[in-house]
């Protein structure tokens, strides 16, 4: 399971500390479906479901495209493409010879970063997954637009085999274009929001083609949601989410989550997601932020060590790196580091990171450090589980509904109009 450390913290909670009852009222909410948004709570079973289900499907598919294709292009955005990326630069940074390259499309409208994508497919064998409750989200429905009329000019007919839906399992756009044209169809299921879906097709099917073991990911998530329904304040998913609610009422309101695994970029970008569509409703919540360690140490660490003291700084940390890395010996120690010589770069790493801790929490930056035993499939499963978990009982102790996003409407009804859509 994944572990909290709060000692980095607890200097800065007042005599009361993190409020538990309230995390565990939020908890019994979130379990027995009596908070707001209660419909869209089906991600807290959705491993099992997609173990029974889906998921044999899943494989199928992806060892289709890995035995026929050199690319996949996911087409999606937010969290039909977040949770996939993630997990894909975090488990598979080096892809092996038999991987097809993964491609992301239609998550955002620069006619620049498109064409480099085609540029970057070139000629080769692809396949593509669309994934989109609707099929209506503008980025996504540009570009596989773009992307069918290139497997049309390459496949002819025989394009239809070679684009996998991800969407509702009745209903919109997409489905009704999929079961037109009679493309394989996977279900974004009706009682789980994008940001929470990453462990359903939408993350998992793309995750199986880039070669990362999708059944153990699936297995180590129902146990640790297992584990995560411990109603004690030793529920790591509680200390969490307690301690950052205790200390955004101290007037902490950014909250940057920080790694010193540079794979870890695109996670942070899924948490970025989860956390701020999740909370940022009625005029409060905790800016979620991130930062590359030790890179940003020599950019944001001057922001950090002395800027507003209104931060929290969350550390992920993988317990062991997956290679050791021991530093040569060089005759005449020109650069002067042969008192280096012989130690590990882990352990270097970890003693730059104990120093960086102290440095910030003396510099009046509360630490919180969160450690997943080890940077695999086990490891990726756990940490999506307590951050789904924690962010859902975080919300629901804040007041607002952790499973809706009204005010990402707003830029779309203007874009459309502006546009000139019919309707609008």
């Amino acid at each position: 399971m994944v572990r909290v450390d709060l000692s980095g913290a607890a200097a800065f909670f007042d005599p009361a500390g993190p409020d538990y009852a309230a995390a565990a009222k939020a908890h019994r909410d979130l379990v027995d479906g009596t908070g707001a948004g209660s419909e869209f709570t089906g991600w807290l079973n959705l491993p099992a479901r997609i173990k029974d289900g889906e998921l044999k499907s899943i494989l199928a598919a992806a060892q289709k495209i890995r035995s026929r294709s050199k690319a996949l292009v996911v087409i999606g955005i937010g969290g039909s493409y977040l949770g996939a990326k993630g997990a894909i630069e975090l488990l598979r940074p080096v892809p092996s010879e038999d991987d097809p390259m993964i491609l992301f499309a239609g998550n955002g409208l620069s006619p620049d970063a498109l064409t480099d994508i085609i540029e970057k497919l070139g000629d080769r064998d692809f396949d593509v997954n669309v994934i989109s409750k609707s099929g209506t989200t503008l980025e996504p429905a540009i570009a596989f637009r773009v992307f069918r009329k290139l497997l049309r000019d390459k496949y002819g007919a025989a394009a239809k085999k070679h684009i996998f839906a991800t969407t509702d399992s009745a209903k919109g756009v997409l489905k009704s274009m999929a079961d037109a044209e009679g493309w394989e169809c996977f279900v974004v299921p009706d009682d789980v929001g994008g940001r929470y879906s990453v462990l359903s097709a939408v993350g998992l099917l793309p995750m199986a083609v880039a070669g990362i073991d999708v059944k153990a990911v699936v297995n180590r998530a129902i146990e640790e949601l297992k584990a995560l329904d411990l109603r004690s304040p030793e529920n790591p998913a509680w200390q969490y989410a307690a301690a950052r609610q205790h200390l955004y009422g101290r007037g902490r309101g950014i909250e940057i989550l920080a790694c010193y695994e540079p794979s870890f970029r695109f996670m942070a970008e899924w948490w970025k997601q989860l956390y701020g569509e999740s909370e940022g409703k009625n005029g409060i919540g905790i800016y979620p932020a991130s930062v590359e360690l030790t890179a940003d140490l020599h950019s944001m660490g001057q922001y950090i060590q002395d800027g507003p003291r209104t931060l929290i700084e969350t550390v992920v940390s993988f317990d062991k790196p997956r290679h050791a890395f021991p530093l040569p010996f060089e005759m005449g120690d020109p650069d002067g580091l042969n008192y280096l010589a012989g130690k590990d770069l882990g352990d270097i790493c970890a003693t730059a990171a104990e120093a960086v801790k102290s440095a910030h929490i003396s510099g009046g930056v509360p630490n919180i450090v969160i450690s997943v035993p080890s940077r695999d499939e086990a490891g990726f499963a756990a940490l999506v589980c307590f951050f789904e978990v924690a962010c859902a009982i975080s919300g629901y102790m804040s007041g607002v509904n952790p499973f809706d996003q009204p005010g990402v409407e707003a830029y779309k009804k203007n874009m459309f109009r502006l546009l000139g859509k019919p309707g609008t």
